[in-house]
């Protein structure tokens, strides 16, 4: 049994591979995170989402201020090694 091919047409549909993000739930809405600044340039500009020191990935959209400090991400930050004194 054979199977016949269809006729080419003269369009061809281009597709584009897309990057699945699955975002947290959750802590991001309740706390501010820590996240590297180029990280937030970069979301600000094309709505890609952050990944924060304590894991949480989401796209920022509040204001940080307004909320307390993630625990984890202040754990992990206050351990980090501190840049070069002035």
């Amino acid at each position: 049994m054979g199977f016949e091919r269809e006729p080419q047409s003269d369009t061809q549909t281009l597709t584009r591979e897309s990057v699945e993000f699955e975002l947290d739930e959750g802590d991001h809405e309740r706390f501010s995170h820590f996240v590297r600044k180029d990280q937030i340039v970069e979301s600000a500009v094309t709505g890609k989402p952050v990944i924060a020191l304590c894991g949480k990935k989401w796209v920022p959209n509040r204001d940080p201020q307004k909320f307390p400090i993630c625990p984890t991400c202040k754990e992990i930050h206050s351990g980090l090694p501190k840049g070069p004194s002035s």
